[in-house]
């Protein structure tokens, strides 16, 4: 049973980035490396924080109830805030990349496009945020223990896939967003990217009721998959011809810069 749990929950938290990496990103040397980069962006910001509310706790009052939720709310947004300052400083490195190339390059065009940029670096940031998110959780899973014997939610496993599933598309479609915002100079669209991953991040506060917290994260992330779809230039059209393999130019994968 464990065993299943383990896998199941892998399986679910996991399987749809693990596609789109397999399917979009794995055969392009240049894609892996980027990606890897912004795994390591994630990485970085992560790091800060932690350092930040580590200080914070040591200086505290650690018989405080009240401080120390309050330190572990400061601890949030201060990591999600960190982590879209380096997506931010991400994107601006890019920008200088994506320019040196093209001037090695003979062609015209950009060897890679911002879309491509975005959506590659968006999933190097989700798939580091999955990775803290629940491999501990994953490791418990195989006991010992035994989950909801005191009253507690026997879906804790479930709903932690779940949501890390979450985390990741978002972090997909908010790199897409965020850096079509910064391209057009639509600070508001940036505005709206952090402070959805605010929301997002705080209805965790709401666990041990996961409804709570999953199902507004998934209208979130229903929200933002449209809004990353139009932005990276998606229409009705032109998914009925990808979904109907008829339009291959649409797929990531064969997607040249024109």
């Amino acid at each position: 049973m464990t065993a299943a749990v383990f896998f199941g929950c892998t399986f679910i938290a996991f399987g749809p980035a693990i596609s789109l990496f397999l399917f979009t990103i794995a055969r392009e040397p240049l894609r892996v490396i980027f990606l890897i980069a912004g795994a390591f962006f994630w990485l970085v910001s992560l790091l800060l924080a932690s350092l930040v509310w580590f200080i914070s706790v040591q200086i505290s009052n650690k018989e405080s109830t009240s401080q120390q939720k309050g330190l572990l709310i400061f601890g949030v947004v201060l990591s999600v805030l960190l982590q879209e300052t380096f997506r931010f400083a991400y994107y601006k490195l890019l920008k200088k990349a994506n320019e040196g190339l093209l001037a090695l390059s003979q062609e015209e065009t950009m060897p890679i496009s911002i879309q491509q940029l975005a959506y590659v670096s968006g999933l190097g940031f989700g798939f580091m945020s999955g990775a803290f998110s629940v491999v501990n959780i994953l490791a418990d899973s195989v006991g010992p223990g035994t989950v909801g014997i005191h009253g507690d939610s026997q879906h804790y496993f479930l709903s932690s896939a779940f949501m890390t599933m979450a985390i990741i598309l978002l972090h997909m479609f908010w790199g897409v967003i965020f850096f079509d915002g910064c391209e057009k100079q639509r600070w508001f669209v940036v505005a709206a990217v952090v402070v959805s991953h605010l929301v997002v991040s705080c209805l965790t506060f709401q666990n041990p009721q996961y409804v709570s917290s999953l199902v507004p994260t998934y209208i979130i992330m229903l929200s933002m998959g449209i809004w990353a779809f139009y932005t990276a230039g998606g229409s009705l059209r032109n998914l009925k011809l990808c979904l109907t393999c008829k339009d291959k130019d649409f797929l990531l994968a064969n997607h040249r810069p024109r």
